[in-house]
């Protein structure tokens, strides 16, 4: 399946057990060269908290499993409804630290609530110790110490949309160095769980676009969570207004925020594509 192609593998869990799958297994599933090929694997399975209808599993390419992924969370949807899981709608699907609630609309869009964003340092995990910062309308500004192409700092907005974001602004994204500077903002120190790098540029107050270098997957076309940050951050910053159209390489996705309200951080809504490439079956 893709979601504005960032492409996953999504399997059912629930009539097979496929738990004990390893993490070289995982990696072997999702190498475009000799497995399927992959930016995400999602293994759908029973919920384990009776606040949920079901609940899934993320892995990235590399095999590593992760907490949150916005364009397969609508791939889940689409999946659970055609074969024929669940004829809920909305659904609650329970991730590695939230539950998140979906709704399949009948032109083939989903909506998803991805839950607030996270800004708490310790909760993203985020250590500014020794960073330079500076302030931005609302949000803070850290000058990420890095070395591509000289040593220089990167203005980043930090949060979490159950995983990890650092979200910079640059005036021209195709020359943008997501390729080259992206792998160290991915494993720079300063995030203990690495974190995913997105780069936008501001079209108007309503539209962007970006490009995202993911943890463990390297640049995808589309990136729902970093969609979501870069929104978040664009509108901290005093630079856009929800909603707001984010194109990304392999689409459009459509994300509002309602920011802060009596120091209550909103949901984050997002609304895209869900398709189905083909179906098969693998021995592993």
């Amino acid at each position: 399946m893709h979601g504005a192609g960032n492409d996953f593998i999504v399997l059912n869990g629930i009539d097979q057990d496929l738990s004990n799958i390893t993490r070289e297994q995982w990696q072997a599933l999702a190498h475009r060269q000799f497995g399927i090929g992959a930016d995400q694997i999602l293994l759908v399975e029973k919920a384990t908290r009776p606040d949920a209808d079901f609940r899934y599993r993320i892995f990235n390419a590399d095999g590593g499993e992760v907490e949150q992924c916005g364009n397969g969370s609508r791939c889940f949807v689409r999946f659970v409804l055609d074969q024929g899981l669940s004829d809920k709608n909305p659904l609650r699907v329970e991730v590695a630290h939230t539950v998140l609630t979906l709704k399949s609309h009948a032109d083939g869009q989903v909506e998803v609530n991805m839950g607030a964003p996270i800004f708490e340092h310790a909760a993203i995990p985020f250590d500014a110790t020794g960073i330079a910062s500076m302030q931005e309308f609302q949000e803070v500004l850290y000058a990420l110490p890095l070395d591509y192409p000289a040593t220089h700092d990167s203005f980043v907005g930090v949060l979490s949309m159950g995983n990890p974001h650092a979200v910079q602004v640059v005036g021209d994204l195709e020359s943008a160095p997501v390729l080259q500077e992206g792998p160290e903002i991915e494993k720079h120190p300063a995030f203990p769980k690495r974190v995913n790098a997105g780069y936008m540029q501001i079209v108007n107050r309503n539209e962007i676009q970006l490009r995202v270098y993911e943890r463990g997957a390297g640049e995808t076309l589309a990136c729902g969570t970093g969609a979501c940050a870069a929104v978040v951050s664009g509108i901290r910053r005093g630079l856009l207004d929800s909603p707001v159209k984010v194109h990304t390489r392999g689409g459009d996705l459509q994300i509002a925020w309602g920011g802060i309200v009596n120091g209550v951080s909103q949901p984050v809504i997002m609304t895209g594509p869900a398709v189905t490439v083909f179906e098969g079956e693998t021995e592993i």
